[in-house]
């Protein structure tokens, strides 16, 4: 189907439209001032990749976001509806999300910090048991338990997602090595070209640089799209790879 142009994205903008009361933490996130200072946060590529610091916001943005388009607070499709902590944020309560004309025909939500509870909601549905085939078959057909982080998660995308969709991954690099984040570089490009979108929080150096994507920094309160070398991620690390024998200078 190819990519989606900008006016076909299934998110376009997501805006701050109800005041936040005085006292809330979240005024005092720098993602929230930056969205408080401009007109929102406007999606332009197909592939868009969210940085900052810890502390930035970066996470509660993308939670907000994906509660706002349907998803389980705690990860998984829009089907998703189990509970184990009453923990994401009320963002979603201040911030209407712009959405295109197109509409997604899959999505999927993972949080790094919840992906194990998603793997248990799976096998537990399968244990209920249900007219259909088991829930696992479309995650490859193997328990996510049974495999490492990374395999389990590399299964989800190699199985689950199936293009047409909206994928909302928060931090995906911390289940994978190198070598699996350049496999799920494939993965975005394969499914990007099959008119998905994709937003993603993270902290790897490695996935800033797919090709053709939007990176968007939080820093000093601002949000601005910038190239993958302007990053403080990307420098840090190059500078760490090209003088490994200077690295106790940033200690």
């Amino acid at each position: 189907m190819g990519l989606l142009a900008q006016e076909e994205l299934y998110v376009k903008n997501v805006r701050v439209t109800r005041d936040i009361p005085a006292g809330s933490y979240l005024r005092d996130l720098p993602v929230v001032r930056g969205l408080l200072e401009t007109d929102g946060l406007r999606f332009t590529r197909p592939v868009t990749f969210i940085v900052g610091e810890n502390g930035a916001g970066k996470s509660t943005l993308i939670e907000a976001l994906a509660i706002s388009m349907g998803f389980n607070p705690e990860g998984g499709t829009v089907n998703f509806s189990f509970s184990t902590e009453d923990s994401h944020s009320e963002l979603y309560e201040y911030i209407t999300v712009s959405k295109g004309f197109r509409r997604h025909r899959d999505g999927f939500f993972l949080r790094a910090e919840s992906f194990y509870n998603v793997a248990t909601s799976i096998d537990r549905m399968d244990r209920e048991g249900s007219l259909g085939a088991p829930v696992i078959d479309s995650y490859g057909g193997v328990s996510l338990h049974r495999q490492s982080h990374g395999e389990s998660f590399m299964a989800l995308v190699k199985n689950r997602f199936g293009g047409s969709g909206l994928y909302i991954l928060d931090e995906p690099e911390a289940a994978l090595s190198p070598m699996r984040q350049l496999e799920l570089m494939g993965y975005i490009d394969e499914l990007a070209k099959n008119a998905s979108q994709f937003i993603i929080s993270t902290h790897s150096p490695m996935l800033i640089t797919f090709p053709g994507a939007e990176v968007l920094e939080l820093a000093d309160g601002q949000i601005r799209s910038v190239p993958y070398g302007e990053t403080e991620h990307f420098r840090v690390a190059k500078r760490l790879i090209e003088a490994p024998e200077k690295t106790r200078d940033y200690f």
